[in-house]
């Protein structure tokens, strides 16, 4: 498995964003070996993380091929102030068992 996890520094949304924003989401759960995401801010730097998990970099790479993730990351610096993406490959999860969330136990 596969994580991509994508930190940025907002500037201000408009509703072209949020049309890609969500059109995004809709490719991504779309492509075949999405697992998942979870969203994080720092309150500190105001720093926003997004981390997708994938089950193979093949599909990752799906998303970030696809034309609206294109169009979105041609247009990044009129919402965003900055921004990195981590690709790491997931070795193990593991917990009690008591927070939901995209992914949990063991990685096959």
């Amino acid at each position: 498995m596969y994580s991509a996890t994508f930190i940025f520094a907002k500037k201000q949304f408009d509703e072209e964003f949020h049309r890609l924003d969500q059109a995004i989401a809709a490719a991504a759960k779309a492509i075949p070996g999405y697992r998942g995401e979870e969203s994080w801010e720092n309150a500190e730097t105001g720093l926003i993380s997004n981390v997708y998990y994938w089950d193979s970099m093949e599909a990752l790479q799906m998303l970030m091929r696809h034309p609206v993730h294109r169009e979105a990351k041609a247009a990044q610096s009129k919402w965003l102030d900055g921004y990195r993406v981590v690709i790491a490959e997931v070795l193990q999860t593991y917990g009690d068992g008591t927070l939901a969330g995209p992914i949990s136990g063991d990685v096959p």
